[in-house]
């Protein structure tokens, strides 16, 4: 099946990839439809196939001694072929359907240094 039309994802700001992918998963050029939480966060690891690893900072505040603390997550998301990302990148991903047991986020954009 060929899916090489592009449409909006509804999403203020994110620009859809110049390159061009079939896969069905894509938001842009797939049937993929996004809701939910918008995310960002730093690429972690790209090992697995189509699927990467963010890592997320954020503070956290203890009541009983009324501080903060830094916590950590990680979340796999699905990385369609027309957006290419490497480890360190920023990277903005929107939540969508389970695509697999852990993975229920899809990569929308590679957030640059201006952009930051």
């Amino acid at each position: 099946m060929k899916l090489t039309s592009t449409h909006n994802i509804g999403i203020p700001g994110v620009v859809e990839p110049t390159n061009i992918c079939e896969d069905p998963n894509c938001p842009f050029h797939g049937e993929l439809s996004l809701r939910g939480r918008i995310l960002t966060g730093n690429v972690v690891s790209t090992k697995m196939r189509g699927t990467i690893v963010i890592q997320r900072d954020f503070d956290y505040y203890v009541p009983k001694y009324q501080r903060y603390e830094r916590r950590r997550s990680k979340i796999t998301a699905h990385l369609p072929p027309c957006i290419e990302v490497k480890d360190g990148d920023m990277v903005r991903i929107a939540q969508c359907r389970k695509l697999a047991k852990t993975v229920d986020f899809v990569v929308v954009e590679k957030i640059t240094k201006e952009e930051k």
